[in-house]
């Protein structure tokens, strides 16, 4: 098979198509044809050696696919309501960049209808990320507001549509005025530009000074402290990503006295058990809304497979708005 290989830790250069032996699916899992895959950050961090893969995950690359299945445990997929030859996208824990690419069977998901395998592709792992963080473990509700940092890129494109899908307020924080729009075209209520305006003071001002119920933060650093300041009595930040560094100091007092929850998860090490319930309940509640386009992907650019060094150029050019998808 074809796959994008890592050569060694570096800049973009270092993605090289190479072929290799195609894998081998065992127990619980399935073998898919790979369509197209997404690029996420996480892939950035492995490539300039910064992530290493989980023990027994494949070393490529790629955490989110879709195609169909080809071959695999076919009582686990029954077990799924899946067989093979059936179009899904599934999250994995590596191997997304290859023609061929093992899933488990509980992490696949169906293709949902009428949807083109690129779309498909840009769900996996901003939607497992986005459930798990923002509606299990920080518990946003109908009624409440959040605040996401980074609204334009495809986390939070996917937190944005699926909070006031939800029934959530949203506000946002961008690097620029196309952001902003693309944002609130989305259905974000307030997009706050970081470089020009406070975020905390803007917060503020569009809560009538209660603050947001729950924060997701990709930037943690500094970002810590101004958003317990931005927190509203009884609030929930959810550290997702480090991008503004991993020291933090903030006013321990506030968290006291207002009763906050800061707190954090990373998804690719966690277990397969745990991947899977999030799964169910993305079938159970989020997946009718992408049937029926309520809630629609966002994909900046899709290229060839086989431009993945282009892909991660861009990505960390900060021009995209959504996800960044590669066709085979």
């Amino acid at each position: 098979m074809r796959a994008i290989a890592i050569s060694q830790p570096g800049g973009p250069e270092v993605l090289q198509l190479q072929t290799l032996p195609e894998p081998q699916a065992g127990a619980g899992e399935c073998l898919i044809a790979v369509e197209a895959y997404g690029i996420n950050r996480p892939d950035v961090l492995q490539r300039k050696g910064a992530y290493p893969p989980p023990a027994g995950a494949s070393p490529l690359p790629g955490l989110e696919v879709a195609g169909r299945i080809v071959a695999g445990d076919e009582s686990a997929l029954a077990v799924a309501g899946l067989r093979i030859g059936d179009a899904v996208c599934a999250l994995v824990a590596g191997g997304g960049y290859a023609e061929r690419c093992v899933a488990p069977v509980e992490q696949c998901l169906p293709v949902p209808e009428g949807w083109s395998m690129a779309e498909a592709a840009s769900l996996p792992e901003t939607f497992f990320t986005v459930w798990s963080n923002v509606f299990e473990r920080a518990s946003l509700k109908s009624g409440e507001s959040i605040l996401v940092h980074g609204g334009s890129s495809g986390i939070g494109v996917t937190a944005i549509q699926l909070a006031k899908a939800f029934g959530a307020r949203v506000l946002v924080t961008v690097g620029n005025a196309a952001k902003a729009q693309a944002c609130l075209k989305l259905g974000a209520e307030v997009a706050i530009n970081y470089r020009e305006q406070d975020f905390v003071a803007e917060a503020k001002a569009a809560t009538q000074g209660r603050g947001v119920d729950v924060i997701l933060d990709m930037v943690a650093g500094d970002y810590v402290a101004r958003g317990v300041q931005c927190l509203a009595d009884d609030g929930r930040m959810v550290i997702i990503a480090v991008q503004g560094g991993v020291k933090a100091e903030f006013d321990a007092g506030q968290v006291l006295r207002r009763r906050l929850t800061i707190s954090g998860s990373t998804l690719r090490p966690r277990s397969l058990a745990f991947k899977a319930g999030i799964a169910r309940a993305l079938r159970d509640k989020v997946w009718p809304l992408l049937a029926s386009r309520k809630i629609a992907p966002v994909i900046y650019q899709q290229l060839p497979a086989d431009q993945a060094a282009q892909a991660h150029a861009l990505m960390e050019s900060g021009e995209h708005v959504g996800k960044i998808v590669l066709v085979w």
